[in-house]
């Protein structure tokens, strides 16, 4: 997949990789920062928690942005 984030300083190619993980029974997630987040104790828990981590960020994103006008 091409295309460029806003943060990103030029484009760039990202590659679709599977986004949940299990190691011994418990569930994680990546994100594109590069952290491990979790652990949950099912996928369907940690697959719920990338749509609220990904809201977390957008509000993060835009509460810094309007401290920054």
């Amino acid at each position: 997949m091409f295309g460029q984030r806003t943060i990103d300083p030029s484009p760039g190619t990202h590659y679709r990789s599977e986004r949940v993980s299990a190691v011994n029974g418990q569930y994680f997630f990546s994100t594109r920062e590069g952290t491990l987040e979790g652990p949950y104790f099912t996928r369907v828990d940690a697959e719920r928690e990338i749509g609220l981590y990904v809201n977390r960020m957008l509000i993060a994103n835009g509460l810094y942005a309007r401290t920054e006008s």
